[in-house]
């Protein structure tokens, strides 16, 4: 069973390592699927998943296409006494938000809501703020209170109550909200740990979901990974953004990188992003051919499709077919997509998001400006 397994070295904690359990519930795709709505969805859906990086007035601009197959949830609760919700960890956004029973649409009412009626600890900001999407707008009023991951308080912590969610496709989330730990960025409404407490209790894990991995906060535990420690520095303190030296399928160098490229390392994102210039080739290639399921291959050939191996830091990070081909039911398909989004010099940009994430153990270091990969074990 795959997993994710998080490191974010962003505070000290007397007490040691801070795990926070990560839940693998179903993915919206499933759901949408489930419900009947998915075609339809997808046959309106417009965007492209590199938007999310592009500077905006707005709070953030994420589509949430880079959700649809994400799965990988932890618990916070905000409040006093504490209202639970589930989040995505995102170190592709900067924001933490959640529902609210301001909030009055079939989306919000799903899931669970924050009241801030019931919370003593509750201040009200009054300042809304639009989080923009490719299909529609999320608006949310700001507010500060108590938010509690693990026996970590930080009280006075500003976030976003949703006013407004559309229902396509917020109601078919399995998650409540985000939890954003990327940099901070003009507008964000950032999460900062910055007053560690050992007092409040440990957060329960939801029976009803199944063990998808964790984040640690404050360290690193060596018996999750194998071999050493790839470290490589953050080349734009916006997002976990790192510099690709080549890419190569199989062992062909495709040259795509001779310039440069940069990759964010976006655990809000599910598939492996490609620039979209490249797509065509790659799934050539690969002899991967386009349908409504994705970019489909035949199972059987599987085990002889090649490796891919990305150039980072002067090392070859693989990533074997078994990694980057999902199987479906049956149905085998390659887990990417592409961005016509640049970085900010015109390098291109890639987006390694989960199907690259949970074949390594992944350290996000934001006191040495440094994300490290190790083998996960």
């Amino acid at each position: 069973m795959w997993r994710l397994v998080l490191a974010l070295l962003c505070l000290q904690l007397g007490e040691g390592l801070l795990r926070i359990p990560l839940k693998k519930g179903r993915s919206m795709r499933e759901v949408m699927r489930e419900n009947g709505v998915l075609e339809s969805f997808l046959k309106g859906l417009k965007g492209d998943p590199g938007r999310k990086y592009l500077p905006s007035n707005a709070v953030a601009y994420e589509p949430l296409t880079n959700y649809l197959n994400s799965f990988y949830f932890g618990e916070i609760s905000i409040g006093t006494p504490p209202q639970n919700f589930l989040v995505l960890f995102d170190t592709g956004s900067s924001n933490l938000w959640v529902p609210s029973t301001y909030c009055q649409t079939p989306a919000c009412g799903d899931h669970a809501m924050f009241n801030c009626s019931l919370s003593s600890t509750f201040s009200d900001i009054g300042v809304t703020y639009t989080l923009r999407y490719g299909f529609g707008d999320l608006s949310v009023v700001l507010g500060s209170d108590t938010v509690t991951i693990q026996n970590i308080v930080v009280k006075n912590q500003e976030f976003g109550l949703s006013l407004d969610e559309p229902s396509n496709p917020f109601y078919y989330l399995d998650f409540d909200g985000i939890l954003g730990m990327a940099y901070p960025g003009p507008g964000s409404i950032l999460f900062f740990i910055h007053s560690p407490s050992t007092h409040s209790p440990h957060a329960p894990v939801n029976p009803t979901y199944n063990y998808g991995g964790e984040v640690i906060l404050g360290g690193v535990d060596p018996q999750l990974y194998t071999g050493e420690v790839l470290w490589t520095p953050v080349v734009q303190e916006i997002y976990w953004k790192i510099g690709i030296e080549e890419f190569s399928i199989g062992p062909s160098a495709t040259g795509w990188c001779s310039q440069g490229c940069h990759g964010i390392v976006d655990t809000g994102t599910f598939l492996l992003t490609i620039p979209g210039q490249f797509m065509s080739t790659f799934l050539q290639q690969l002899g991967a051919e386009e349908s409504d399921d994705g970019y489909i291959v035949d199972c059987s050939s599987v085990p002889s499709m090649p490796t891919l191996y990305f150039a980072i830091s002067g090392a070859q990070l693989s990533l074997p077919p078994s990694v980057y081909v999902l199987n479906n039911d049956g149905v085998c398909n390659v887990g990417v997509e592409s961005t016509y989004v640049s970085s900010t010099n015109g390098q291109p940009l890639w987006i390694l998001g989960n199907v690259f994430l949970r074949q390594y153990y992944s350290i996000f270091d934001i006191a040495n400006n440094r994300v490290g990969f190790a083998l996960s074990a």
